[in-house]
């Protein structure tokens, strides 16, 4: 666990792509395409953000999926952790702001209680409201990991799993799904296709952004957190007036409110 919990901040990785079924030449999942890409990606300032790996996780075979299998599923997990520090960032910033934790005219969920920091938004929501946000994004998971054996749906046709030799961070169109009728009417990437398609140069400068981006966000995340459990323990964060503080802990989020009975 240790070495897969380091690694999401170690391996190299390549991310967000258009809904346009990878080719699996496009994988870039061997160690020596690996180290490449690393030393290819570049900073703000231009210089190389090179290669390290001190645990040895690009030699890794997890689980049989083999070398290049394993450093798949490793750069997949970094950009999923990645999207989802980016969301959490820009989630705990929003919840800060009276448009989100001010009065509402109509309560957002019943037990809505407004000026408090945004862990107990997340306390206050009921049981019913937190098991109905883990089994959609349950369900979103499920559509990523097997649309590939969705054969003769728009989602399966020449996916290619990501450690399988597929694009690491690619999540296959899911519009049309959802059982009867297709009850998901949009995919997660360009649910609106407004914007021109991109060059294959702009994907690759994309995917390399988000990682860094990801990255960065995976530390902001745990910095807002970090400073309020621990007053101080972000300096910077002690300039903010009024930084909401928070008693309780993030890492057991069904504290004291969850129970199947």
């Amino acid at each position: 666990m240790q070495k897969i919990v380091a690694a999401l901040a170690l391996t190299g990785a390549a991310a967000y792509v258009a809904p346009v079924a990878p080719k699996a030449t496009s994988s870039l999942n061997s160690k020596a395409e690996l180290e490449a890409l690393a030393m290819s990606n570049t900073d703000a300032l231009g210089q190389s953000m090179g290669f390290w790996d001190p645990l040895g996780l690009a030699d890794g075979n997890f689980w049989g999926l083999g070398n290049e299998g394993t450093i798949g599923y490793l750069r997949h997990a970094e950009i999923k952790h990645g999207r989802i520090a980016m969301a959490g960032f820009l989630g705990f910033m929003a919840g800060c702001t009276p448009l989100v934790s001010g009065e509402h005219a109509l309560a957002p969920y019943r037990g809505y209680v407004a000026g408090v920091s945004p862990q107990e938004q997340w306390d206050n929501i009921p049981q019913a409201g937190k098991l109905q946000i883990i089994a959609f994004v349950g369900m979103l998971e499920s559509y990523g990991e097997g649309a590939g054996s969705l054969s003769g749906r728009t989602a399966g046709d020449g996916y290619v799993h990501y450690t399988k030799g597929g694009l690491p961070g690619y999540y296959p169109p899911i519009a049309g799904l959802g059982g009867p009728g297709g009850q998901i009417l949009f995919n997660l990437y360009q649910p609106f296709p407004i914007f021109p398609e991109q060059s294959e140069q702009a994907k690759e400068r994309g995917r390399r952004v988000e990682v860094n981006n990801g990255r960065l966000a995976m530390l902001g995340l745990m910095s807002l957190l970090s400073a309020s459990a621990v007053p101080g323990s972000v300096p910077a964060l002690d300039l903010v007036e009024g930084f909401p503080q928070y008693s309780g802990n993030v890492m057991i989020p069904f504290e004291g409110s969850f129970s199947l009975f």
